[in-house]
């Protein structure tokens, strides 16, 4: 197929485009992926990649760990947090309603390398959270029946055991999201708003009867009982972990806008109600584990998290059907992750930016996916998860190495957003494609945009900062220590060497 940059024009196609397809046409782009996905679909695509059942599950028994109960406090400042993000993405979702939504906004306020270089790093960190979102399955069908503990007899994902067999299971989760990432968009789309619904309604459950199950009062969330690190505010750094990770991804209602109806009125507000969304039910499961767990010092918390609180607060039966909703939620939002990977694929190899771009860029007419970008990225996120029968430390390194990169994109994106407002450069004018004034925050835009900036560099140097306390606490792993940052050098180097072969800078 023909390869073109954001700034290109294609010429319009012989017939006369619907609407939605003049949302592309414009850019100089014509409709490849079927748009055939609403409100709740495009929703769905930003909720099931946050998936807060999958999320604070892998993450809670880490964020008690280092912070202890105080470990909640860091759940509302992460929300503000990306909450200001979220709002300048639905500003950009709203005027560039593209696949690959980190990547073209970027090369569209920035210059072409830089925007380049934040798909690169955006592709890569999502291909690195399917990995980190497949490991998840470990920490809770063994807890549902012994017999998916298919490698040795541990379970917990800090042993040996535990560290294989959550790659074997990761394994065997990706190739079925691999397979549905081929079929149709229509079969991953309904997967995924049955999935969305059902995580919905086993959030819920599961919170009421964790408050209902109190064993103390919420004043404990002010104690840092437990906690491996020294000190409130260096508990509270590390304790952020675990909120960091949960909420990212709700970009991913922007990513699906070429397969959305009336993107422009639709991803602005799909964006904000994930997040929104996600934040307070996450908050409210930390809050009700904290509250119902039998014990804060018995050790169960900082290592089986809430899988542990459920089972033994709740009986087998009702905890280990409530896991079983967990596990949807992981399967569901492994294939949400994993989709929007695809489409950032596409969206680059389309302009011609990746090595086998006419290959990555092709979408079959009949299921309006891009097949090859689902096996790239099942196969890459398979190939990470081999790390995990080297030691069970690369969990960590896996699952904070994949906010960073996302952190640090998510950067590359609001800094020139931030630069063009100054400059008076960002209008607000235009309409969506019912002829309403777009999603805009008006005079608001550079005091959000500037806080939205600030915290996600604070939060991805905090991320970044190689603790050998929390990345190799059994010692004689420096590479585990250093991996994320080594990992982010390595992105860089790959993308730096891939352009100087190409032998000439990339159009934007």
């Amino acid at each position: 197929m023909t390869t073109a940059s954001p700034s290109d024009v294609r010429p319009d196609p012989p017939h006369s485009p619907a609407p939605d397809d003049r949302s592309l046409t414009e850019f100089g782009y014509h409709q490849e992926l079927h748009r055939s996905l609403g409100r709740y679909a495009s929703f769905a695509a930003g909720f099931s990649f946050i998936s807060v059942l999958t999320t604070v599950f892998q993450f809670f028994a880490f964020g008690y760990a280092f912070g202890g109960p105080v470990f909640f406090w860091t759940w509302p400042v992460v929300l503000v947090g990306q909450f200001l993000v979220a709002a300048c993405f639905a500003e950009l979702a709203a005027r560039y309603p593209l696949s690959g939504a980190i990547y073209q906004w970027s090369s569209r306020l920035s210059t072409p390398a830089f925007g380049w270089f934040a798909g690169w790093i955006m592709v890569i960190g999502q291909v690195v959270v399917v990995a980190a979102a497949a490991l998840a399955l470990q920490l809770v069908l063994p807890a549902i029946w012994s017999g998916f503990q298919l490698i040795g007899t541990d379970p917990a994902v800090t042993s040996a055991d535990g560290a294989a067999n959550a790659a074997l299971l990761g394994v065997i989760l990706l190739v079925l999201t691999t397979v549905v990432n081929i079929l149709d968009n229509r079969v991953m789309s309904l997967i995924n708003r049955v999935g969305v619904t059902a995580e919905i309604i086993g959030a819920v459950l599961i919170i009421v009867l964790l408050l209902t199950h109190s064993e103390r009062t919420p004043s404990i969330t002010f104690h840092t009982t437990g906690a491996a690190q020294s000190g409130l505010f260096g508990a509270l750094l590390v304790g952020s972990f675990a909120a960091a990770y949960v909420m990212i991804g709700f970009d991913s209602a922007g990513e699906m806008s070429e397969e959305t109806h009336a993107p422009r009125r639709t991803a602005p507000r799909t964006i904000l109600t994930a997040l929104g969304a996600a934040g307070l039910l996450g908050g409210l499961l930390v809050l009700g584990g904290l509250l119902a767990a039998p014990s804060l010092t018995d050790g169960h918390l900082s290592v089986d998290g809430l899988s542990y609180v459920l089972t033994s607060s709740l009986g087998d039966g009702v905890g280990k059907t409530l896991l079983a909703d967990v596990v949807v939620a992981i399967a569901v939002a492994t294939l949400a992750i994993q989709t929007a990977a695809c489409r950032m694929l596409f969206s680059m190899a389309r302009d011609g930016q990746l090595p086998f771009a006419s290959r990555l860029a092709r979408v079959n007419p009949r299921t309006g996916m891009p097949t090859a970008p689902a096996l790239v990225v099942g196969i890459l996120a398979a190939a990470l998860l081999l790390l995990n029968f080297a030691s069970p430390d690369a969990f960590l390194a896996i699952g904070t190495t994949c906010i960073v990169m996302l952190y640090l994109a998510y950067a590359m994106v609001t800094g020139p957003l931030l630069i063009r407002r100054v400059r008076g450069e960002f209008t607000s004018e235009g309409t969506d494609e019912t002829g309403a004034p777009l999603f805009s925050l008006g005079r608001w835009g550079i005091p959000v945009n500037a806080l939205a900036l600030l915290y996600g560099l604070l939060m991805t140097v905090n991320l970044a900062w190689p603790r050998a306390a929390v990345y190799d606490p059994a010692g004689g792993h420096w590479y585990f220590q250093w991996f994320t940052v080594l990992f982010l050098a390595a992105t860089l180097a790959v993308g730096v060497a891939w352009r100087a072969v190409r032998g000439r800078t990339p159009r934007a």
